[in-house]
Formats: structure tokens, C-alpha cells, sequence
């Protein structure tokens, strides 16, 4: 049975440019727009038949275009893509959290969606009362919510501060309770976006079963997730987005092999677009370089065992910003965490005092085998995040001398070197 239809769906925003701004990106704090709006009245009353000169052009931007797919009951599809591609979009109108441009989405059955930590919470309200608040917005009866509550708090694992405020929670304890929530209160759509990455290791494999369980009871699961393992493992299809359009609509085997295949986004329009990144808006990164020591010519091959460098562009109009933590993650072309580095592990962290720079991130023999490995970029201060971009680029390594013995590693897959040393002890 079919249980979502989707045709010729487009969405699309109008996205303002200032004709006063120059090339570098612009941020408003409030007291910038109290005093903008002000300013703008003040200029009416005093010359009410000049015209505006703070005009703004409108540039048209279709997130999602002709989009048209069917999803069966029982399904479990992944949504994959770069960023920007437009799956986020695709979930939100899904979810009716936002509605189409064009076109329409015929759905049946109850949707619950997992897209942000806290999405459908109450923050002055207890987790007690969040439980039986998302149950009715489902549309389920308080008997209902009853009969589910105590698998909901067990799965959740918050029964001690079952009766704080919601936004006494750490990000962990509200995706751990609104994932369980969404899980247990049996909508027939259940639609999570990649916030399960914020929570602990174990906690996302079991989540991963549960969806499984959920499909297996004729239940159907929309997963957009980075990580092509994940994928592989969960969806029984998928669906790959690129640049607002529908690539392909299969198996998970072609679906991430086109994927995995094709070319990275480039770097420069990545790092312009807002959409693909997360966090406020004082603090963003504006590009990276990865350079051999003692060279100021970026690479586009690092060598395996080879000293480098990673320089990281940004752009902080809040000089005023102390104890910046900053970090760089590398992946598996399949989304697997290798390794991080993370500056305050290493005892540093950043008072910006001016509103551009470089932060530099130096790796004595970089440690990666050969392979194409993905990276993310963070940058933090007192555990607010700044700027986040989860898939910030894609960096090729090819096998060296890591070790320094004159051979090369004898195993070709990918992986991390580490330092080591074998002896024998005669008996």
C-alpha cells in the first residue's frame, strides 16, 4: 500500500540582499535591527515622499524542484545527499512543519518527526507533561499515552528528572526523550533527521534497532543520515537529493555508490552556504587549506605519515569572544568517526580579538591511510556552538612511509596508523 505520494513538489524561498552590503557576510545583532527599524520610521516621518534607499533585492532560491516519488508502507528509506542538497527541506514538508511552492504530498497515517533537539517540546514544562503534550499533538488519547508511558520512560532512561523542566535537559536527555516518545506512541510515519548523532553510542544503536522493530510491524521510516553505514545497515531504499533535485530513487547499494562516487561540493560555495551549517550567527568559518609543513601552497593529496597543516579561515565580528574551542573530525568515505582534533584537548582555546584570521591545526605525521576521508568542522564556546558544519569537505590521502621503514602499509583499506612496536621474550 502506498502511504506517501509525492509529485512534482518544489520548494522555494526569497533570499534578500542588501544592496548597501559588500562582499563579506553581514550579522545583526538585535540592537543592530531595533536601531535599523528606528532609524528606517525616523527617515519616513521626518521625509514622508523620499523614497527608501535601504532597498533590498529579493534573489529566488527552489531548495527542492520536481520532486516525485512513492513510498510503500512498512518501508525504510534513507535520504542521503551533500549538503545543501535539500533533505532537510524534504522533511520539514513532510512533516508540515513548512509547505510546498509546487505541487502536493498525499500522506496517510499519523506522522511523528525527530529534526532538532527539542522540536515539539515545552521548555517551562516537565518531561512528565512533554510525554502526554507530544502524544496529544499526535492526536492519541490521554488513555493512550498512558499505556506507552512507562516503555517511553524506560527507553528514554530519564526517570529521575521525569518531573524537571524540560529545559533543565541536557542535549543527550531530550533526543534520548523525544526519540522515544516519537518511537513508542505508534504513528504510522516515523521521519528522524540526523539528531541522533547527538546522543551516546549505545543509546543510537538502540535506536537504530527500534526503528528496525518499527518497520517490521508494518510501520514506514524516512532516516537522513551522513553516515553510509548507517544507511546500508537500517534502509531497505533510498533516496539521493542533489542540489534540490531527485537523482535517484532505489536500491541502498546504488543509491550510495552514486554517492560515494560523485565529485565533492566546491569548497568556497560550501562554506557561503547558510543552509548546510548550524549555530550563531557572531562566529563563522569562511574556508580551509590543508598545507605540507613548511609550504604555504595548499595540497589537494595529503601522504600518509607526512607533517601538515590545517588552516582554517574565519570571520568573528564579535571581538569580544573568549575560550573558543575549535575541532576537526575526520570520517570514513561511510561516515565512521576516525579521529578529532579538538583544541582544548590539547590544553587551547581562543580570545578573538580580531573580527578575521587563521586558526591552525598542526598534525605531525598525518596518520590516515590511502582513501577519501571526510571531515567536519566545529568551533564552540562555553558549550554553545558557534558554527557547525557537519560534512565541511572531502580531503584524498595517498599510502606513505608512515612508519619509516622504506616500505609502504601492505593493507590498502582505509584506517588510522598508529605508533607501535613488537619484541619477543625467549623462555
Amino acid at each position: 500500500m502506498i502511504i506517501i505520494k509525492v509529485e512534482n513538489l518544489g520548494k522555494r524561498y526569497l533570499i534578500g540582499h542588501d544592496k548597501k552590503a559588500t562582499g563579506a557576510f553581514r550579522y545583526n545583532s538585535m540592537r543592530d535591527s531595533i536601531a535599523h527599524s528606528m532609524r528606517g520610521i525616523y527617515q519616513r516621518v521626518r521625509h514622508p515622499l523620499s523614497p527608501n534607499r535601504e532597498k533590498t533585492e529579493l534573489e529566488e532560491f527552489w531548495a527542492l524542484k520536481d520532486i516525485n516519488f512513492e513510498i510503500k508502507q512498512g518501508d525504510r528509506v534513507g535520504i542521503i545527499g551533500h549538503n545543501g542538497a535539500g533533505k532537510t527541506t524534504l522533511l520539514k514538508l513532510l512533516s508540515r512543519i513548512t509547505y510546498p511552492t509546487t505541487g502536493s504530498i498525499k500522506i496517510k497515517g499519523r506522522i511523528a518527526s525527530l529534526l532538532e533537539v527539542g522540536t515539539g517540546f515545552h521548555p517551562e514544562l516537565s518531561g512528565r507533561e512533554n510525554i502526554y503534550l507530544n502524544g496529544a499533538i499526535l492526536g492519541m488519547k490521554r488513555v493512550e499515552i498512558k499505556k506507552k508511558f512507562d516503555e517511553i520512560v524506560d527507553f528514554a532512561e530519564v526517570e529521575k528528572f521525569l518531573d524537571t523542566p524540560i529545559k533543565r535537559y541536557s542535549s543527550g536527555m531530550y533526543v534520548r526523550l523525544a526519540f522515544a516518545i516519537a518511537a513508542h506512541l505508534e504513528p504510522e510515519i516515523l521521519i528522524v533527521d540526523e539528531v541522533l548523532a547527538v546522543g551516546d553510542a549505545a543509546f543510537q544503536k538502540k535506536s537504530l534497532g527500534k526503528m528496525e522493530d518499527i518497520s517490521k510491524e508494518g510501520r514506514t521510516v524516512l532516516f537522513v543520515s551522513h553516515n553510509m553505514s548507517t544507511i546500508q545497515n537500517l534502509c531497505t531504499s533510498a533516496i539521493l537529493l542533489d542540489k534540490g533535485k531527485l537523482v535517484l530513487y532505489g536500491s541502498v547499494k546504488d543509491a550510495v555508490a552514486l554517492y560515494l562516487s560523485a565529485s565533492s561540493e566546491d569548497p568556497k560555495k560550501l562554506f557561503e552556504d547558510e543552509m548546510s551549517r548550524t549555530g550563531i550567527s557572531n562566529f563563522r568559518f569562511r574556508g580551509i587549506e590543508f598545507l605540507e609543513k613548511n609550504s604555504v601552497k595548499p595540497v589537494k593529496t595529503l601522504i600518509s605519515g607526512q607533517d601538515i597543516l590545517i588552516k582554517i579561515d574565519y570571520e568573528c565580528p564579535d571581538v569580544s569572544l573568549k575560550k573558543v574551542v575549535v575541532s576537526i573530525a575526520f570520517f570514513s568515505i561511510y561516515g565512521c568517526f576516525l579521529f578529532a582534533c579538538r583544541s582544548d584537548a590539547v590544553g587551547k582555546s581562543f580570545n578573538i580579538r580580531s573580527e578575521n584570521g587563521y586558526m591552525v591545526c598542526e598534525i605531525p605525521r598525518f596518520p590516515l591511510n590511502k582513501g577519501v576521508y571526510s571531515f567536519n568542522l566545529i568551533a564552540m564556546c562555553q558549550d554553545e556552538i558557534l558554527d557547525w558544519i557537519k560534512d565541511a569537505g572531502k580531503i584524498n590521502v595517498e599510502a606513505g612511509d608512515y612508519y619509516g621503514t622504506g616500505k609502504l602499509p601492505a593493507s590498502a583499506y582505509q584506517g588510522v596508523f598508529i605508533d607501535y612496536n613488537w619484541d619477543i621474550e625467549e623462555i
